[in-house]
């Protein structure tokens, strides 16, 4: 979902697997040359879709890597499929409330420049929660936790499940963050 933490704990948990990290959306924009805002308002969101499933599709094969995937990227069965195949997919997961309470400032973000964000999160919840859990392996609850604690949490799941070798990963990861 729009605003859960995907690119803020994937560049973190990046670092600390010491791997590169990917966002989806900014390969986009790179693609499209512009925003996706702007592309979206003269083209739509099917084009933005077609340009996101071929992004996807590329970037899902490349390994040694954290990828950030826009939220509305699991509505494309091919894109679903792409992760599912290629990468480990964890879902972060938050509450419409939470995500509004993080988001209700955001001018960014297209789908949620309506009358009212919170219903809109309601029901973009409602429509890919489903598809969320469809391709995920894991299931991280966001609800608010430090950057960090989420990271850890994301860390020792992924170690349990025996894809990362404890050896290599800090015990626990030290996040500095703006102020």
């Amino acid at each position: 979902m729009p605003g859960a933490g995907k690119s803020t704990a994937g560049k973190h948990l990046a670092q600390a697997l010491g791997v590169a990290f990917v966002d989806a959306d900014h390969e986009i924009e790179r693609r499209i040359g512009g925003s996706i805002r702007s592309f979206f308002e003269t083209e739509g969101e099917v084009a933005f879709r077609d340009v996101e499933e071929q992004v996807i599709s590329d970037l899902a094969q490349r390994p040694g890597q954290v990828l950030a995937t826009g939220g509305g990227a699991v509505l494309r069965p091919a894109n679903r499929q792409a992760l599912r195949e290629h990468t480990t997919v964890i879902y972060l997961r938050a509450t419409p409330e939470e995500l509004f309470r993080r988001l209700r400032h955001d001018t960014q973000r297209p789908l949620l420049q309506v009358a009212d964000p919170l219903r809109r999160l309601r029901d973009l919840y409602r429509d890919r929660d489903p598809l969320y859990r469809e391709v995920a392996q894991f299931i991280i609850e966001t609800g608010r936790p430090s950057v960090a604690t989420m990271v850890n949490m994301i860390l020792m799941q992924l170690e349990l499940a025996g894809l990362v070798d404890p050896a290599q990963v800090p015990a626990t990861v030290g996040v500095r963050l703006p102020r």
